[in-house]
């Protein structure tokens, strides 16, 4: 009887700590993220010294949107109306966004999502590998 307690413990702890880390990835999306690579299916790395768009996401429950920006010296941003949203489902105790436009749907499969680093796999095999956009310091 206490093995059997014991081991129901053991798989409700490890089984709630990784619903809770999917939770913890929704709330890091937020933010202005710059892309450092990508690695292709093959296994190839695509990498990015620099960029002039910085991606924005904001997430609100589960739902969210993703803008491109172009950032300025004077720490503001410049864009378009033009938005991405998407849906936040959690899948195989994994987040994924669904993207929907009057053109395309897809889906991304966020990996990692820390303060400071977001990963992800697209529906093609890519796997995006950003990192938060820091504002331009001249001093």
């Amino acid at each position: 009887m206490k093995k059997f307690l014991f081991i129901t413990s053991c798989i409700v702890l490890f089984s709630s700590c990784g619903k809770q880390d999917i939770v913890i990835n929704k709330e890091n999306l937020n933010g202005y993220w710059t892309i450092e690579k990508v690695v292709l299916t093959d296994g190839n790395e695509k990498k990015f010294q620099m960029s002039t768009t910085v991606d924005f996401i904001e997430v609100n429950g589960n739902a969210g949107v993703r803008k491109k920006m172009q950032p300025r010296l004077d720490g503001t941003f410049i864009t378009n109306n033009d938005a991405e949203t998407f849906q936040l489902k959690v899948e195989d105790d994994s987040l994924r966004m669904y993207y929907k436009t009057p053109y395309d749907s897809w889906k991304e499969t966020v990996l990692k999502a820390k303060d400071s680093s977001l990963v992800v796999l697209n529906s093609d095999g890519k796997t995006y590998f950003y990192k938060k956009f820091e504002k331009f310091d001249f001093n």
